[in-house]
């Protein structure tokens, strides 16, 4: 029997998980806030913050929860809602889940605040953390009490970008919008962060063991000012601001991700939007 994939939090890259799933032949089932008529798989309408409506998801028994929520606002309350509470939530409505293996919580690396050139992996200690970090880690932690018969793991992604996800590009087209300082950045594109996790759980289903966490981002690290050259390049455009040191921002490492086996569709970042633009 096919393996069941719920999907708490089915926005843009939940729809596109589901997607690939149904291309491995899963199932997947969604779970969002608002109703869906154009998904082409079950789609529950329901929320992560209000336990009342996730009563419907306990007779889902599901072989693998995905919890890939979005805030809805940027402020410490919302995120221990959505992340916290809302995956507490979502475990409690799933208590008597008897076919559940495992649990990916889609985390972010922003709780790496701090500033260096070294590249940081897994077993960096989270330092400078703001509110959004200190409440990923804390739904992460709970993830680690929680765990029953089943295991888990954070994915701990970079800045996710892909269709829809234009703010580089449209940074790129005007120069006087840039930021002021050339930071570090890290990226993982929206279609290689849910091969990812489809990967991941062939592994399982195949015997096969998964870490606790994965920092899930590209191969290469790379100054913003770098990476807005280049679209401006590809477009065409003159730039007059040249690429100054870099001052800021971290330097993330996927090694522990590439270890596993998974390949990269889009290994960096010139990969990734030169297939954006020939779409644009």
């Amino acid at each position: 029997m096919a393996a069941r994939v719920l999907i708490v939090g089915c926005g843009d890259l939940g729809v596109e998980l589901a997607r690939q799933l149904q291309t491995q032949d899963f199932i997947p089932i969604g779970l969002r806030r608002s109703f869906n008529a154009e998904a082409s798989f079950e789609c529950i309408q329901a929320d992560v913050t209000q336990p009342d409506s996730l009563s419907v998801v306990s007779s889902l028994n599901p072989d693998f929860i995905v919890y890939c929520v979005a805030a809805s606002a940027q402020t410490d309350e919302n995120y221990h809602q959505h992340y916290v509470e809302g995956l507490r939530n979502v475990l409690n409505a799933l208590d008597g889940a008897i076919n559940l293996k495992h649990v990916f919580f889609v985390s972010s690396t922003r709780m790496y605040g701090q500033t260096t050139d070294a590249l940081l992996d897994e077993n960096a200690v989270p330092q400078d953390m703001d509110f959004g970090g200190l409440r990923l880690l804390e739904a992460e932690n709970l993830l680690k009490q929680a765990g029953k018969s089943w295991t888990h793991s954070a994915l701990r992604l970079t800045g996710i970008y892909g269709p829809g996800r234009n703010r580089m590009l449209n940074l790129a087209v005007n120069s006087s919008n840039w930021p002021i300082q050339n930071t570090w950045s890290n990226r993982i594109h929206r279609d290689d962060a849910a091969a990812f996790i489809v990967f991941l759980i062939q592994m399982l289903l195949d015997g096969q063991s998964v870490q606790d966490c994965y920092v899930v981002t590209d191969s290469r690290p790379v100054s913003q000012y770098e990476v807005l050259h280049w679209i401006a390049s590809q477009m065409g455009m003159e730039v007059v601001i040249e690429i100054s040191a870099v001052v800021g921002g971290k330097r993330m490492s996927n090694q522990r991700m590439l270890s596993t086996g998974f390949l990269l569709k889009y290994p960096d970042y010139k990969a990734g939007y030169l297939a954006m633009l020939k779409t644009a």
